[in-house]
């Protein structure tokens, strides 16, 4: 992911119209349709801006689509100068169309991608990633213009529906950014969290020297970005530390779609790695797109020139235990959508596969939700903060 120079923007100044965030009614009230919800979206999500560069990036003849345009409206009648770029639909395998590539590759100050799945992988970076200014690898363009530059700001929404976005992206940020915080000081306080729930979940992992992300709507600074709807805290566990059993029995992904669990799925993990996945027919499909992350680093090799070392990384990574989540909206719910299931407030979720912290590479990242969670803080001290019993958060 080489542009070395960070593309220059005039310093943040306060959005036109900005909604009364001290209120969940003023939100209520004005969240009845696509077009409000976008408004609230642009303005106190993103903080856009007149003239700056919006580049809105979907998929043609898709619900999608709709949510993509009232973006797009809005974003225009609030000044900005707005581009609407349709792809194909693209699953977590797929390559993104070069034209993508090249609109992000000119470093516009805001990309939303409105997507039915996925933006689709950087080729390119694939073979030859890029070296942020943090000092770590990318192999996605945007991904080094986010993380690695902090030259743009975005939002990505891969799934979401017309009453998702009606629905769960006018919510109270004040006070979920307020709990955010909160969270995110205890996690980066921890040198380890302990995870059980009434299904069987015993997991403990290390955080030791990683520090917490928030997802939490506020995507206003260059560097900042995130999904809608927001609401969520969560953090790449150590390296290879990750030890016991994740029982996931609410939701997980697939390469393609998101499954609502009907026979919750037992992972063994052993040095940060699933070694075992029992369960149903849903235990079938993780255990399939686990090896399809391994087939398609070895396929890289064949058909992009991926050094045959970094695809084995990749494929060994496919199996990595690449995140652990909060989930902190209020308007979520479990609907097998996991851009929606994993805000949930209650439950917890882990993500198999890439993490956030660039070092661990995969060519997958498949969210599992895990119901009534009790989650406990280890401390370097030796001691021990609840911070959620049986889903329900103690902060």
């Amino acid at each position: 992911m080489s542009a070395k120079n960070r593309a220059e923007t005039a310093p943040m100044a306060a959005p036109r119209a900005t909604p009364n965030t001290a209120t969940t009614a003023a939100f209520e009230a004005s969240s009845k349709t696509a077009p409000m919800a976008a408004r609230i979206a642009l303005v106190e999500c993103m903080g856009v801006r007149e003239r700056e560069r919006v580049l809105i990036v979907s998929n043609p003849d898709t619900e999608q689509a709709e949510v993509a345009r009232a973006l797009h409206t809005e974003a225009r009648e609030l000044g900005a100068r707005a581009e609407l770029l349709w792809q194909p639909v693209k699953s977590q395998t797929d390559l993104a169309d070069e034209e993508v590539i090249r609109a992000i590759e000119s470093r516009p100050d805001i990309i939303l991608s409105i997507s039915t799945e996925k933006l689709g992988k950087d080729a390119a970076r694939l073979a030859s990633p890029l070296t942020g200014s943090d000092g770590r690898a990318y192999d996605h363009i945007f991904n080094y213009l986010l993380h690695g530059e902090k030259a743009v700001r975005a939002a990505w929404t891969p799934g979401i529906t017309r009453d998702m976005f009606i629905r769960t992206v006018p919510v109270d940020y004040r006070a979920m950014r307020e709990r955010a915080a909160r969270l995110s000081a205890l996690l980066d306080d921890a040198s380890a969290i302990l995870v059980k729930s009434p299904g069987g979940t015993d997991l403990t992992f290390s955080v030791q020297g990683r520090a917490a992300m928030r997802d939490d709507g506020d995507f206003r600074v260059l560097g900042a970005g995130g999904n809608l709807p927001a609401g969520e805290v969560f953090i790449s566990p150590a390296l290879r530390s990750a030890e016991g059993t994740i029982v996931f029995d609410g939701s997980i992904a697939d390469i393609v779609g998101d499954i609502v669990i009907q026979k919750p799925i037992s992972c063994a993990v052993r040095g940060g790695y699933v070694v075992g996945v029992e369960g149903g027919d849903e235990a079938k499909k993780l255990e399939a797109a686990l090896m399809h992350g391994l087939n398609m680093a070895t396929s890289l090799v064949r058909e992009r020139g991926m050094a045959p070392e970094l695809a084995l990384s990749y494929g060994t990574n496919a199996r990595h235990l690449g995140e652990f989540g909060i989930g902190l909206n209020p308007a979520a719910r479990i609907q097998g959508n996991m851009l929606e299931d994993e805000k949930v407030l209650g439950t917890i979720h882990f993500a198999i596969g890439a993490n956030y912290d660039e070092d661990a590479p995969a060519l997958i990242h498949l969210d599992g939700l895990v119901k009534s969670p009790t989650v406990v803080l280890l401390m370097p001290d030796g001691s021990e903060r609840a911070i959620m019993g049986r889903g329900a958060l103690k902060i």
